[in-house]
C-alpha cells in the first residue's frame, strides 16, 4: 500500500505544480493577447479557480474512476500543451484576415475592413484565452476527487484524511509549480513552459498505465494516446517557438527583422523597403506597441529634448530616465553637457542599441548605432542598468544634482508603470533638479488619451514645478504630448521666449516652432479640472490610459466631452 500512496500522493503534487504552470502561462498570454496585463491576470486566476470547482463537482459523475483520471491527464496535456500555440493562431488570423482580403480582391487602404465577420473574429479571438482557461481549469479540478477516490478505492475503505492528504500535496506541489514559473517559465519561450507541464501531465498519466495496467484493460486506445500526444510534444519543443513567431510576426505591418526577449519585455525591431535610394525604415515595437520609426523618430526626439535643453540655464549635468535606445541620449549630447546618465531597466535592449547583442544581424547593429550615433560610447556618458524608479531614490539619497532631466519612459499602460508617473516619483525628481534646470517627460497624447495628459501634468505640478504641456505632430505616433517642469524662475515657455539662442542642434525645431507648441485647445485644456492626481499606488493614469485606448479606442471627440 505504501508504494500505491506514494504514488498517488507524488502524482497529486506533480499534477498540481502542472496546473498551477496553466493557470499562469494562461494568465500571461491573456495579458499579452489583450494588453491590460493586470486584470487580465486577476480575472484569468480567478476563472480558472471557479471552472476547477465546477470541475470537482462534475467529477462525481465519472463511474470509471481509473480510465476517467488516465483520459484526464490525457486531456489535459493537449489542451495546455497546444493552446498557447493555437491561441496564437486564432489572433494572427483575425488580425491577417483584412489584409488579406485587401490583396486577394484588389481593395484600396482607405477602404476599412474593421466589420462584419474580421470583427467578429478579432472579438472571439480575444476571447479565446478565456474560453480555454475555463476548460483546462475545470479538467484540473476534476483530479483530486478522482485521485482521493482511486486512492480510498485501492485501499478497500474509507480513508479518513484522505481529502487533507491529497488538499496537502496540492497545495505544497502548487507551491513548486510557483516557484518553477518564476525562476525557470519566465525565462525560457512561452511554448516550452506549456510542453514541459503537458510532459509532466504525460509522464504521469503514462505512470498511472503502468501502476494500474490490471484496472486498465484493455487500454490500447490510452496508450496509442499517449504516444501521439508525446510525438506531438516534441514536435512542439522542436517547432513551437518558430512557429510562434511566424505567428507574431503576421501581426506587424513591415518585416519582422529581429526579435528579443527579455525579463522585463519583448522587442520586436520591423524594417521595410520604401523605395530606392530611400533609405529602410527601421521600427523598434515593446509588447507590441511601436516606440520609434527612423524615417519620424527625430522629430519625437527633438521635441522631448530641445524645450528643455533651451529653457535649462546650465546644461553641465543631464539625466535620461529610459530611452533604451539610444536616441535622446543622442539629441543630449549635442548640447556639449559635461556628463550624462542614462538609466534604463532593461539590459537586453541596452546591449542591442550599443551593438553588443550577439545574435542581432550586423547590418541591424550598424543601423541602430548609427541611428543614435554611438551615443553610448561617448566618455561622458554613464549608464546605470536599474529600475528607474530605485535609481531616482538611490541618486537623491547620494546627494547628485542635474540641470536638466528627461523622461523617456513608455506609456502608462501597464501598472507597474503608472508609478513612474506618480507624485511620489516626480518628488524625487525634483530633489535631483537644480534650482534653476528643467524636467520634461513623454505624456501621452493629448487628444487620444486626454484624462492620461492632463493628469500628467497636474501630477507634476502638485509636487512644486512650474508645469506647461505641450504637443506636436508625430506621423508614426498622431499628435503627441509632453510636459515640462521648472522649479524656480520663469517658467519653460518663457525662458524659451528670452532665449536669444540662433539656433538649435536637433536640426528640425526652431523657436517659433516650439513656441507655437504650447498652443492647446480648450476642448484638451477645459477638462483638466475633471482629472485628478495620480498618487503612488491610486493608478490614476493607468485607469485613464486604458480607458481611453481600450473603451474609447483612441479616439477623441472636438467640441465634445469625453465620456
Amino acid at each position: 500500500m505504501r508504494l500505491h500512496d506514494t504514488a498517488l500522493i507524488g502524482a497529486m503534487g506533480l499534477v498540481a505544480a502542472c496546473g498551477l504552470v496553466y493557470e499562469y502561462l494562461m494568465a500571461h498570454f491573456a495579458g499579452r493577447i489583450l494588453g491590460a496585463v493586470e486584470p487580465t491576470l486577476y480575472i484569468m486566476i480567478g476563472l480558472m479557480i471557479v471552472a476547477m470547482g465546477l470541475g470537482a463537482f462534475a467529477a462525481k459523475w465519472i463511474a470509471s474512476i481509473y480510465r476517467g483520471f488516465a483520459w484526464l491527464e490525457l486531456g489535459i496535456a493537449v489542451l495546455g500543451g497546444t493552446s498557447v500555440l493555437a491561441l496564437s493562431a486564432a489572433v494572427a488570423l483575425a488580425y491577417a484576415l483584412p489584409e488579406w482580403l485587401r490583396t486577394v480582391y484588389g481593395l484600396d487602404v482607405t477602404i476599412a475592413l474593421d466589420g462584419g465577420v474580421p470583427s467578429s473574429m478579432v472579438v472571439v479571438a480575444r476571447f479565446l484565452p478565456f474560453v480555454s482557461g475555463f476548460l483546462i481549469g475545470f479538467l484540473i479540478g476534476m483530479e483530486i476527487p478522482l485521485i482521493a477516490r482511486v486512492r480510498e478505492h485501492v485501499h478497500e475503505r474509507h480513508l479518513e484524511h484522505n481529502l487533507g492528504t491529497m488538499y496537502g500535496a496540492d497545495y505544497i506541489g502548487a507551491g513548486v509549480g510557483a516557484a518553477i514559473w518564476v525562476l525557470v517559465c519566465l525565462k525560457m519561450p512561452i511554448v516550452f513552459a506549456a510542453v514541459g507541464a503537458a510532459a509532466l501531465n504525460t509522464a504521469v498519466g503514462a505512470a498511472f498505465l503502468v501502476i494500474y495496467r490490471a484496472r486498465l484493460r484493455p487500454a490500447h486506445w490510452l496508450w496509442i494516446g499517449h504516444g501521439l500526444l508525446a510525438v506531438l510534444l516534441l514536435v512542439l519543443a522542436g517547432f513551437g517557438t518558430q512557429w510562434m513567431a511566424q505567428l507574431g510576426d503576421t501581426l506587424f505591418k513591415d518585416r519582422v527583422a529581429y526579435r528579443l526577449q527579455t525579463p522585463y519585455q519583448n522587442i520586436v525591431v520591423t524594417k521595410r523597403h520604401v523605395a530606392v535610394g530611400k533609405p529602410d525604415v527601421v521600427s523598434l515595437y515593446i509588447n507590441g506597441r511601436l516606440q520609434f520609426a527612423s524615417n519620424d523618430e527625430r522629430i519625437y526626439h527633438a521635441y522631448l529634448t530641445t524645450p528643455a535643453m533651451l529653457a535649462a540655464y546650465r546644461r553641465d549635468h543631464v539625466l535620461v530616465l529610459g530611452g533604451g535606445d539610444g536616441l535622446a541620449l543622442r539629441d543630449v549630447l549635442r548640447w556639449n553637457p559635461e556628463t550624462v546618465t542614462l538609466i534604463d531597466i532593461d539590459a537586453g535592449l541596452l546591449r542591442l542599441f550599443r551593438g553588443d547583442d550577439p545574435d542581432a544581424p550586423h547590418w541591424l547593429a550598424a543601423t541602430l548605432t548609427t541611428l543614435n550615433e554611438h551615443a553610448f560610447d561617448d566618455p561622458r556618458v554613464e549608464v546605470i542598468e536599474g529600475d528607474a524608479f530605485i535609481e531616482v531614490e538611490q541618486l537623491a539619497a547620494a546627494g547628485r544634482r542635474y540641470d536638466v532631466v528627461v523622461a523617456d519612459l513608455p506609456d502608462p499602460s501597464h501598472p507597474d508603470l503608472n508609478r513612474l508617473y506618480s507624485d511620489y516619483f516626480y518628488g524625487r525628481i525634483r530633489h535631483l533638479l537644480s534650482p534653476d534646470g528643467t524636467f520634461v517627460t513623454q505624456s501621452t497624447s493629448p487628444f487620444h488619451a486626454t484624462d492620461a495628459f492632463l493628469s500628467i501634468g497636474k501630477t507634476i505640478a502638485s509636487v512644486g514645478f512650474r508645469v506647461e504641456q505641450y504637443h506636436a505632430n508625430v506621423p508614426s505616433f498622431g499628435q503627441w504630448g509632453w510636459s515640462i517642469g521648472t522649479v524656480q524662475g520663469l517658467e519653460a515657455s518663457a525662458r524659451i521666449v528670452a532665449s536669444d539662442r540662433p539656433e538649435f542642434p536637433d536640426g528640425w525645431l526652431d523657436k517659433a516652432q516650439i513656441v507655437a507648441a504650447f498652443a492647446l485647445p480648450d476642448a484638451v485644456r477645459g477638462r483638466n479640472d475633471s482629472v485628478t492626481i495620480n498618487r503612488l499606488g491610486s493608478h490614476v493614469v493607468f485607469s485613464y490610459h486604458q480607458r481611453a485606448w481600450r473603451e474609447q479606442k483612441g479616439t477623441f471627440f472636438a467640441g465634445e466631452a469625453i465620456p
